[in-house]
């Protein structure tokens, strides 16, 4: 289950602010020593702070008519006005990734890269859709999927005659070359679509072999302190991908958790984490470390006794964007790197 159904569940809209934390990571060995024990919090911070796209720009070879993921065949004429929105920023980063960003004329609020960073809202202040803002737009193609609504917003757009073309919404490592191939063929550039995944395959591939897979285990806990969501990991979650990227176990799967559940003392007590890992904002919005630590069950894990919390961008975590390798390569610096003296 998405964050963003829980959310819905509880009353609440998942709110993906920017933020930050600390600084350094726990020095972790495999000679028996504990694994959580260390330097406490740090941050993972990529160093592909903006999007890097193809040049020479791929020229859109349209018309195309394309299956979208809610089974509707759509024809698309004119990629000159791109509209890409969802709640992870993920398509519009894939979009800017193809060198089309020019074209780019509106933004989701989890779209924050410099690159896109002045594009107008196509969001309201929960990230639900604008239909008035959309079609202040003009766009002559929406790109989006599943995660981000209201669906009737998506409906009212394809009623006034602009083509939206639904992605799978899938959050794992396999899958970002798959949104990779359907953005670029409903845009008209498939080869550049080609290249691009062959890219970002790569730098997957090399992030992970690059990973020292040391034996840890890592919940990653969802917190809202503003709208009082508190939730946990587990398999198919998005977060456990990322974990088990950098050869860590992700807590929450291995106690059977599957999506994301409401936290309790008792499951996190019981998954046992040497690391927490969370978003930043999420940090920030439940007071830090020092307030992390005071909710269900975290003090009493090893991660929270040896204060080993570990947050990431939001806009970069849970994205599995164009940019996927890197943050690969910054959560693992992060996890596994000790503490500079």
């Amino acid at each position: 289950m998405k964050i963003v159904r829980w959310s819905a569940a509880l009353a609440t809209t998942a709110l993906l602010l920017s933020g930050c934390g600390g600084r350094g990571a726990s020095p972790v060995s495999g000679s028996g020593a504990d694994p959580a024990a260390g330097c406490g919090p740090s941050t993972a911070v990529s160093t592909a702070r903006d999007v890097d796209p193809l040049r020479p720009a791929p020229k859109p070879v349209l018309p195309v008519t394309v299956k979208s993921a809610d089974g509707t065949e759509v024809t698309v004429k004119d990629a000159s006005r791109i509209l890409p929105v969802n709640l992870y920023g993920s398509i519009a980063e894939i979009v800017f990734s193809l060198g089309l960003g020019d074209r780019v004329v509106g933004r989701d609020a989890s779209t924050t890269f410099p690159a896109a960073a002045a594009k107008p809202l196509a969001t309201d202040q929960g990230h639900d859709l604008s239909a008035e803002a959309i079609l202040g737009l003009d766009p002559t193609v929406v790109i989006a999927d599943r995660s981000i609504g209201p669906p009737e917003v998506l409906t009212q757009l394809r009623q006034a005659g602009i083509p939206v073309v639904m992605i799978d919404d899938e959050q794992t490592l396999p899958a970002v070359t798959a949104h990779i191939t359907a953005i670029a063929g409903a845009l008209g550039v498939p080869a550049a679509g080609e290249k691009l995944a062959g890219r970002v395959t790569a730098r997957i591939a090399g992030a992970r072999k690059n990973a020292p897979a040391k034996p840890l285990k890592v919940a990653f806990l969802y917190v809202r302190g503003t709208a009082g969501v508190y939730l946990m990991g587990g398999k198919g979650a998005g977060s456990d991908a990322m974990i088990q990227a950098i050869g860590a176990t992700d807590a929450g799967t291995a106690a059977g958790l599957s999506g994301f559940r409401p936290l309790t003392s008792e499951g996190l007590i019981n998954a046992a984490p040497d690391v927490i890992l969370v978003m930043s904002a999420g940090l920030k919005s439940v007071g830090g470390v020092d307030g992390l630590l005071k909710l269900p069950g975290v003090r009493q894990t090893p991660a929270g006794e040896h204060r080993r919390v570990v947050d990431a961008e939001d806009g970069a975590l849970l994205n599995f964007g164009a940019r996927t390798g890197d943050t690969i390569s910054a959560l693992a610096k992060a996890v596994y790197e000790p503490c500079a003296s």
